[in-house]
């Protein structure tokens, strides 16, 4: 289990998260497939394993796992909208008439409704891991939308749920700005062999760099003329890569193979053992990953009263 990508909330208030009690509050709400009327349903699956006795907490020492399963009706806008025209074009032709809004917008919603039991049906899961002791939920996902999916869900189901996107003092566009520009990047960091680069006026231009020398004249050139770099690839020590987004999001996260292989051996033959060994594993390195990476962008920016 490792997270390919990385959003990062924090926990605002001290929440006692019981893997009993959480386990509990996520039964009230289990994914479950959609109804022959459903567009979409959403609910908590097991993170490990099927089954009806599968856990829907997986608890490892301080560190809790759980996911969500969005399961939703495909039904194309150009069949529907295909349909609709041919039903209007054979009501305008018949009895001779215009066919208006209201009515046209009545056909459509008769006509998803009968072509929803048809629709192909597409899955897809989110996984969350919870820190209590650094005060943290980081969602495996870079897609906010569906980050705020799990959380609100999760919410609903504990009462209360207490959260705000982690931010920094810094914004990370001034950072990784001055890191490509000084061809060195903080402590423990290095700048590899990717990166975006925009204008700082809203219709600006917008460079992107993949395999580049992000040393060379040419992105010095880019910069020189006041673009920023809005999305940057970063290595940490010897243990993980990734890049980073001007919005703080940890995208195509790459654990070394050293990581990957003592994962390895630390979880046996078992493969629910290879899970749980690789998710430990992750979230130790997260403990100092991240507060690594937060320092090095100027520091958690922490809003009054919090």
């Amino acid at each position: 289990m490792w997270f390919k990508n990385l959003l990062v909330y924090r926990l605002t208030q001290d929440i006692p998260f019981d893997p009993q009690a959480l386990e509990g509050a996520l039964a009230s709400k289990p994914a479950r497939p959609c109804a022959s009327q459903e567009l979409a349903t959403y609910g908590f699956v097991a993170p490990f394993g099927k089954g009806a006795d599968a856990p829907l907490v997986h608890v490892s020492g301080d560190f809790l796992l759980v996911a969500a399963r969005k399961e939703e009706r495909i039904l194309p806008g150009s069949v529907v909208r295909d349909a609709v025209k041919e039903k209007v074009d054979e009501i305008e032709a018949e009895q001779m008439r215009k066919v208006y809004k209201k009515e046209r917008d009545q056909i459509k919603d008769e006509i998803i409704q009968a072509f929803l039991p048809r629709a192909f049906i597409r899955r897809s899961s989110t996984f969350a891991a919870i820190d209590p002791k650094m005060g943290l939920i980081l969602v495996n996902s870079a897609s906010p939308k569906r980050a705020e999916d799990l959380l609100s869900t999760l919410r609903e189901v504990l009462g209360t749920l207490p959260v705000r996107p982690l931010t920094v003092k810094i914004a990370p566009t001034a950072t990784m700005t001055g890191w490509v520009k000084a061809q060195q990047a903080a402590q423990d960091f290095y700048v590899l062999d990717e990166c975006e680069l925009r204008d700082t006026d809203e219709d600006g231009g917008i460079v992107r760099c993949k395999r580049q020398d992000l040393t060379s004249d040419e992105i010095q050139l880019h910069l020189s003329t006041g673009k920023l770099v809005t999305q940057l690839a970063l290595g940490w020590q010897d243990k993980l890569s990734f890049v980073l987004d001007d919005k703080l999001t940890v995208k195509r996260l790459r654990f070394e193979e050293l990581l990957q292989e003592q994962a390895e051996q630390d979880g046996g033959d078992e493969a629910l053992g290879q899970l749980d060994a690789s998710f430990t594993l992750m979230m130790l390195t997260f403990g100092q990953f991240l507060p690594a990476l937060f320092d090095a962008l100027g520091g958690e920016d922490t809003p009054q009263g919090i």
